[in-house]
């Protein structure tokens, strides 16, 4: 899928004639073709892609929207993009100045001989809004993600490591489809589950423990996010009322989510339940982020999110409370932010803690 058009729209509003793009990710959501060198350069009538020999073959076959050209020593990046530059009819040209440093930014200035514009927030605007093939890629890495999450948790038992689990979690990934993690998955047990971050690592699953797993997937290069906390052999009632509460919460976050509602506005009536149920100290992070080619996207729905999430952007629910030193409960869903309401493409159980 590319989105060439709904770029050149951008740029019309903004003033601009054509974009240079160097981010990886940028230049995928541009042209439909993931590579880590070369160029995308979209103009009002034209665009192209500039690539190396290495990708050549398959940016011919799966590019989308952009002519492909082939840039070595005999024909520089640099020269190529001057001369679709000059092809585009370009005068005012932005590049990615939150993506280049300071430095590359320049560097590209004085290779093509022109003063480039900031692109600013151009990406971070278009990507906010999914387009309906988006989200597809999206529900269908959550599938695949959830295929893996079924079968794990037939394997987890007494004795098994973190780092088993999470070994498990990713072949099973591999083999329903997945491209690859959208991040490094977290699996962590007994009193490390106090840790939003922890990582896997040899610690031995006992009777008794949580097991929190938060891991994702790619597909078509779109991510998958989602955290479920299970209990293997028994729960305490203290386990089971903090996990009831923390789903409450949830539920809560995502009542208030639609098209136009603040971040920090979906934020505050998740926190409330975890507040007033007396925990309030022990959930630290925000209630959700946006992704989508990356894991990490604008808006963000947590106490700073000061930005309204707009109708058609994709992104997490998923509320924590973390008692150190003893455990900790996160419940994590993918919502698509509708014009009246937030619809949750995550089907894995959640309503009951899940005991193994």
């Amino acid at each position: 899928m590319n989105q060439i058009a709904r770029i050149r729209e951008e740029l019309a509003k903004r003033g601009l004639d054509a974009v240079l793009i160097t981010d990886e990710k940028n230049q995928r959501y541009a042209a439909g073709f993931p590579f880590t060198d070369g160029a995308v350069l979209v103009g009002k009538d034209k665009a192209f892609l500039l690539t190396d020999s290495r990708y050549i073959e398959a940016a011919s076959q799966q590019a989308e929207g952009a002519e492909v050209r082939l840039f070595d020593k005999e024909h520089p990046l640099s020269a190529l993009l001057k001369q679709a530059i000059a092809e585009t009819g370009a005068q005012k040209i932005a590049a990615e100045d939150q993506k280049l440093s300071h430095a590359a930014f320049l560097g590209w200035e004085k290779k093509l001989g022109l003063r480039l514009e900031f692109a600013g927030n151009l990406f971070d605007t278009l990507r906010a809004v999914k387009t309906e093939d988006e989200i597809d890629s999206m529900i269908r890495a959550q599938r695949i993600s959830e295929k893996a999450l079924e079968e794990v948790l037939h394997l987890i038992r007494p004795g098994m490591t973190e780092r088993e689990v999470a070994a498990e979690l990713v072949y099973r990934m591999l083999r329903h489809g997945s491209e690859g993690n959208s991040f490094d998955p977290i699996v962590v047990t007994g009193a490390k589950t106090s840790m939003p971050h922890g990582v896997p690592g040899d610690k031995v699953i006992r009777a008794g423990d949580f097991v929190t797993m938060d891991f994702g997937c790619l597909k078509d290069g779109y991510c998958s996010d989602m955290t479920r906390t299970v209990a293997v052999g028994s729960a305490t009632e203290e386990m089971k009322n903090v996990y009831a509460i923390v789903l409450k919460a949830q539920l809560a976050g995502i009542a208030a989510a639609k098209a136009g509602v603040l971040g920090k506005d979906i934020d505050a009536a998740s926190r409330k339940v975890i507040a007033d149920a007396g925990y309030g100290e022990y959930f630290g992070h925000g209630f959700g982020h946006c992704l989508g080619l990356d894991i990490h996207e604008l808006p963000y729905a947590g106490p700073r999110g000061e930005q309204p999430l707009p109708e058609g952007s994709v992104s997490s629910a998923e509320p924590g409370i973390y008692l150190p030193g003893r455990f900790g409960v996160r419940i994590e869903d993918v919502m698509i932010i509708r014009a009246d309401h937030a619809e949750v493409i995550t089907k894995a159980p959640k309503a009951e803690l899940i005991v193994l």
